[in-house]
């Protein structure tokens, strides 16, 4: 019988030089998209799936994260003395998304050493990571579709997506084998960040995995690779080439919506996108943001 997946691990240590100096003092994860921070749509999604239980590993200076996601009672009190019922219901829903746990990272030595930290808490079960830079639309169940695949086949999952070739060199890039389903590959190889031109596929791995507890072993191995970082990709090479150790590798392959907010474009972009489908903003942002593009060269 397979084993439910209750636990996700997201780890937020990150820096977010890329968003200096509005990161100086704020946690990338809590930049808000639309009006939520970011880190808030990933919980949300893990939620979505079944998760009950979050480790966050952070690092230093990300105390704002912890205090998204607890009780703020003097904000409630005033929200509730103004009969402001609707914002009050917004500032609880976090506090009671899930059971929210935080571990520090302590040394930044990459996405498989973050994930390693996790041991402890996850045990002997299978569980989900989540990347905070990506942000998967609501309407599309790509955490769901990879519990599922984990399920049935009692492997490790990981996301999929396909790049032009000219951003391949800024992911993680597998070599797969089709299945009898359509949306699922087996992985037979992975390489982190491939040179431009050498890239194996045009599938990406995006920041989605249902990984088997196996992992743990294998990363607390794993030497430091591109970068100078524990590669988590590095660890799930080992688990594709070997099926014995945890059933192998399988990727499903998403074609749905994806906003990464780990870019600043990327990040505006995300915030037009998920802006103009809300029933609250969109029928006053469209008709404006139309007027805008006819103004540009």
């Amino acid at each position: 019988m397979a084993i439910r997946v209750t636990k996700a691990v997201i780890p937020a240590a990150g820096l977010g030089t890329r968003f200096l100096p509005a990161t100086k003092a704020m946690p990338k994860e809590m930049l808000p998209v639309v009006d939520k921070p970011a880190i808030q749509y990933v919980v949300e999604e893990a939620v979505a799936a079944g998760i009950v239980d979050v480790l966050m590993i952070t690092g230093r200076n990300k105390a704002t994260l912890e205090n998204h996601f607890d009780r703020v009672g003097e904000l409630e009190a005033a929200l509730e003395r103004k009969g402001d019922i609707d914002r009050l219901k917004k500032v609880t829903y976090s506090s009671d998304l899930a059971e929210v746990h935080y571990l520090r990272q302590g040394d930044p030595l990459g996405l498989g050493h973050a994930v390693l930290q996790a041991k402890m808490h996850v045990g002997v079960q299978p569980f989900a990571v989540l990347l905070g830079d990506d942000i998967i639309d609501e309407r599309d169940h790509l955490l769901q579709r990879m519990l599922n695949v984990q399920a049935e086949r009692n492997a490790t999952v990981i996301a999929l997506q396909e790049v032009d070739s000219s951003h391949a060199h800024l992911y993680g890039i597998a070599t797969v084998s089709p299945t009898n389903e359509s949306d699922v590959v087996r992985v037979n190889g992975l390489v982190e960040k491939p040179e431009p031109g050498t890239e194996p596929s045009n599938l990406a791995v995006i920041g989605r995995y249902v990984l088997q507890p196996q992992v743990f072993e294998v990363l607390a191995s794993t030497k430091p690779g591109q970068g100078g970082e524990i590669q988590l990709t590095d660890a799930l090479q080992v688990l594709s080439a070997d099926e014995t150790i945890a059933g192998g590798v399988y990727g499903v392959v998403f074609k749905g919506r994806r906003y990464d907010t780990g870019d600043r474009v990327d990040y505006i972009k995300a915030i037009v996108e998920l802006a103009v489908e809300r029933e609250d903003i969109g029928p006053e942002l469209r008709p404006w943001l139309k007027r805008f593009a006819e103004g540009l060269d």
